[in-house]
């Protein structure tokens, strides 16, 4: 599973022009899932999101949690996070979990994290302002993590 993660002053996200979540200041949450991930691994991701310490703790150090300040959370699938350009110009998608294994894992991390979300599978318009700009890449396989 690969997260990017950016802590946003805002964001949204919307279908067919009609917004389907939008929050204040917090983290937006990209998943990718990849065939080979597990409940597990979606588990040890969303924790690992939910201890992040990313927020100014007041010392002028990212000290802070996005649940110690108080932020929001917004998950939007994308699976093209699993593309491969080791070869060629037009990524290959091979890694990337066939949506009827993904959906169920995007879930699972989302209703974790307590994070509002877009619709799987839908071409969606994300809109946020990066504040910071704070953006980091998680990613979470058997091998890695907490």
């Amino acid at each position: 599973m690969r997260a990017l993660i950016q802590r946003v002053s805002r964001a949204s996200v919307a279908v067919e022009g009609e917004t389907m979540a939008a929050i204040g200041p917090g983290l937006v949450v990209l998943l990718g899932v990849a065939r080979e991930d597990t409940e597990d691994i979606a588990d040890r991701l969303a924790r690992k999101i939910l201890s992040l310490r990313v927020f100014d703790d007041g010392s002028g150090r990212m000290g802070r949690s996005v649940a110690d300040a108080g932020g929001d959370l917004l998950c939007v699938s994308q699976f093209t996070l699993l593309g491969d350009l080791r070869r060629g110009n037009r990524p290959s998608f091979a890694e990337a979990a066939p949506p009827e294994l993904a959906e169920p894992l995007y879930e699972r991390v989302r209703a974790a994290l307590g994070a509002q979300g877009g619709r799987f599978g839908a071409h969606m318009a994300v809109d946020l302002v990066n504040d910071g700009p704070v953006t980091l890449i998680v990613e979470m396989t058997d091998t890695t993590g907490l």
